[in-house]
């Protein structure tokens, strides 16, 4: 993590830790309706992708992948969307989003599609637990 840095309080609110990457934190978004990552690289005042010197881009992207992989193990899906968008948190965040036909929001963005159904306790953290087992490997 680099001096300075500190996860954006609504990101900390909405989010679950799940791992430590070489540059990002993943985070589980607390809602039951997706299988939801979020990648926050640990580096302070980044607000687009473009603010990452070329190697941490790169490293960026390689670990989205990993967590997408992740993902479609621990949560099959029909489409893995990726997305970093920032028009409400400005800090740099990916996300990286398990859809399938027919869930809360489809065809649509999750974004906005309602409000967040919290993870019931055991099954948050029996997902963190094979998430944290399948981004190990």
């Amino acid at each position: 993590m680099s001096i300075g840095f500190e996860l954006d309080p609504r990101l900390a609110a909405d989010t679950v830790p799940v791992a430590r990457l070489d540059l990002c934190e993943v985070r589980l978004v607390n809602d039951a309706r997706f299988a939801w990552l979020v990648l926050v690289p640990q580096r302070a005042g980044l607000v687009e992708i473009a603010d990452l010197t070329p190697s941490e881009r790169t490293l960026l992207w390689h670990e989205a992948d990993r967590a997408g992989a992740a993902l479609r193990v621990v949560a099959p899906c029909d489409k893995l969307n990726l997305g970093a968008l920032g028009n409400i948190v400005r800090q740099l965040h990916v996300h990286v989003v398990a859809r399938c036909e027919g869930d809360a929001a489809w065809p649509g963005p999750v974004w906005g599609s309602g409000p967040a159904v919290p993870y019931a306790e055991d099954r948050r953290d029996a997902l963190l637990d094979r998430l944290r087992e399948t981004l190990s490997c």
